[in-house]
Order: C-alpha cells, then structure tokens, then sequence
C-alpha cells in the first residue's frame, strides 16, 4: 500500500475520531446528558462549545473526502510521480489535523484559511490530470 493510499484510509478515520472525542467526553447515561447512541442525531443537535464544533468538523471531514480519495485515486491511475502524490497526500492529513485542531479551538479566520490549504492540496495532487 503506498503512502497516499494509507492517508487515504487516515482520511477516513479522522471523522470518526474526531467526533469520538465529543462522545466518549460525555461518558454519562443518555438521561444525564452523555452520548446517546439510540438517538445520535438529537445527541448531536443538542452539543455546545468544542463538542459542538468537534462534530461539525466531522462532517466537513466527510465532505472533503470524496475529492481528496478522487485526486488521489486520479493520480495514480494517470501515473503520475507516486513519491508527489505521496508527500501532497501526507500534506493533506497535515492540514485536515491542523484545520481539526483550529475547529475545536474555535480560531474561524485561520480555520478557514486552512481548509482552503487542504482544497489546494486535493487539486494540486490531481493538476497534472486536468487539462483547461
């Protein structure tokens, strides 16, 4: 498995733990106000402060994903220089933990920098494909 593929596969993890962090947070009954996993979706609604922000960065971790594992699956069907693909893939998981990190610290300016960082990279792993 190359590099990129394993960042691929961290890719996909990294919602899901950061949305573990705000659940096993609240290691309470569901009657006190901990995770309640027969009603996720209403748990969810009701988070404030960093658990809050820790599930909306779940989801945009899920809504970054399709494009970054198509970059990286374009790249490697064209061929493309795996060792560039790689080091673009290692930068993308950088940014998604950087951009994590600034979420839960609730810094939107940087934040948003960030995510646009990560977009760049996802383009730039596929830009020797695309053609204008």
């Amino acid at each position: 498995m190359s590099i990129a593929n394993t960042c691929v596969l961290a890719a996909c993890l990294l919602p899901i733990v950061t949305v573990g962090m705000a659940k096993f947070t609240m290691l309470k009954r569901p009657s006190q106000g901990g995770y309640d996993n027969n009603h996720p979706r209403e748990w969810e609604a009701k988070l404030t402060g960093w658990r809050a922000r820790a599930n909306a960065a779940q989801n945009n971790g899920f809504e970054a994903l399709p494009l970054f594992v198509f970059a990286v699956l374009v790249a490697q069907q064209a061929g493309l220089d795996q060792g560039r693909t790689d080091t673009l893939a290692l930068a993308f998981i950088g940014i998604r933990l950087v951009y994590i990190a600034l979420y839960l610290a609730n810094v939107a300016a940087a934040r948003s920098l960030v995510w646009a960082a990560g977009l760049g990279v996802t383009i730039a792993i596929m830009a020797p494909t695309l053609s204008f």
